[in-house]
Order: C-alpha cells, then structure tokens, then sequence
C-alpha cells in the first residue's frame, strides 16, 4: 500500500494507493497545530488505511516550502512553530517507510497536468488564490527544477501604500484580515471586480516569467462568489502586451483532492527513478 497526503492551512487529507493508478476515498481531517500531532495524524491514519498491507512508499504536500537538501520545512504563515523541522524524516521514522515532500500548491498543479485541466499541456502554470497565494510551473508532467519552491503570491504588486505581495491584496486570509468578514459574504459585484483585475496583474507576471502553455487557475477564492476567472481573462487581454497571444486560461477540475492525484504522480516519478 503506498500513502498519499496532502497538508493545507485548515484541512489534512489521506488516502491509500494499491498500485498508483488511482486512490482509496480519502480521509479529511481538520489540520492540527501541533507538529507531533501532526505526525500521528497521518501515521496512525496510514496504518488504519493499509490493515493488514505493509505500507510502502509515502509521498505527499504541505502548505509551506520545502528545503529538499535539508528535508525540512519553512513553516512560513501557515505553520510558524513549525520552521526547520525535518518533516520528512520525522514522518519516515514513525512509519518506517521512505516519505516524499513537496508544496502542497505544486503537488496540486503536478495533479492538473497530469489529470486535470491542464492535461497534454507541456509547459503549465498553476496558480491557486486560497486561503494563500500559491503555484508551480509543471513541465513535461513534472515539478520544475527548483531550489526552495515557487512561491508566486510573494510577488510585489504594489508600492503605492507600501510593500505589498499578491497574498497581501487576493489571500483569503488578507480579505478577511482587512474586510472583517469571510470573503464568500462580500456579495459587492465592484469588490471581485477589482480581484479580478489585480489577479490579471498576477497572471501577467506568470506568463511573462514562466511562458506556459496554458494557465490553470484553482482556489476557495475562485468560486461562485468570489473573482470571476472569465472577467480574469478580459483584464489580461489589456495587461499582456508583450506576447503574440494568451495561453488558455482554464480554471482547475480535481477540486479539493488536486494534492491527492499529484502525490500519486509524484510518488510513481519518484518510484520509477
């Protein structure tokens, strides 16, 4: 039995995988604070799933970047008391089997490349606008080369009132930090008008940087009530002066378990060397 996890800000997932073609339905869980805590979580919640089956192989995202050479963590604003712990090695002791870490936001792009929007793409860009700004490139099915993660809602979109990342003016947690309110109750039309436009600013800054084929755009912020990725698009056509064309602009398919089916890919890559 292989494990596949997938670690956000508010929801842990899990699931089991027998030969990595698809997944078990999977576990949800709400994110612990506690690192320990953490680590029995998916353990524990892996043994239960394999029974009887020795786990194999564990692969899996969390929402923060990952030190590869070190295999530990930068805990960053969703997990602070978590910096430089060595995740992934803590998590293969306890489970006595190889573990895998990546960026949740990669593993979930790696997933739409792979079987979602962004699938026959060679060059995709995945952004997602949640309770972060977050993305990866994805190329030819795989995890661009990289040394800390991309992290693109670290970009500066503003100097005008001071410093401010694409995470300060679209994240979830920005709008309710500033609004006072959960996002999906902001039902102003002008209010996600102006999201759309600052989030073209972001995709702007993506193609011209990443040139993607296509563009893959996911997040609790992109739903019904929230920024339209359509008016998204027609802000971009006025923005992007500098390339022929746009790539499509898609938004994501696999919903919530797009971490899930890129753990799976990247655990089979990992697996077949």
């Amino acid at each position: 039995m292989h494990i596949l996890f997938d670690i956000g800000k508010t929801k842990t997932r899990v699931a089991g995988s027998v030969e990595l073609e698809s997944f078990l339905e999977p576990r949800i869980f709400d994110t612990p604070k506690g690192y320990e805590e953490m680590i029995g979580l998916i353990s524990n919640t892996a043994k239960e799933i394999s029974g009887e089956n020795a786990i194999e192989t564990v692969a899996g995202g969390i929402g923060c970047p990952v030190q590869k050479r070190a295999h530990s963590i930068i805990g960053g604003m969703n997990f602070p008391a978590w910096d430089g712990k060595p995740f992934q090695d803590d998590l293969s002791r306890a489970m006595k089997a190889s573990v895998f870490l990546e960026n949740d936001s990669a593993l979930v792009g790696l997933g739409e490349a792979t079987h979602g929007a962004g699938k026959d793409s060679e060059i995709v860009a995945y952004i997602t606008v949640s309770t972060g700004v977050g993305g990866a490139r994805i190329v030819k099915n795989a995890i661009d080369a990289n040394a800390y993660g991309f992290e693109p809602g670290w970009q500066v979109l503003s100097f005008a009132e001071g410093q401010k990342y694409a995470s300060d003016i679209l994240s979830g947690r920005s709008l309710e930090e500033t609004i006072g309110r959960k996002p999906y109750e902001v039902i102003d039309p002008a209010f996600w008008n102006d999201k759309a436009r600052k989030l073209a600013y972001v995709l702007n800054n993506v193609i011209v940087m990443w040139s993607p084929d296509i563009v893959v755009v996911g997040g609790s912020m992109m739903k019904e009530i929230g920024i339209s990725l359509p008016l998204t698009e027609t802000y971009l056509k006025d923005i992007l002066k500098i390339f022929p064309v746009i790539p499509p602009i898609k938004k994501a398919e696999l919903q919530s378990i797009g971490g899930l089916w890129g753990a799976m890919e990247f655990l089979k890559q990992k697996k077949n060397g």
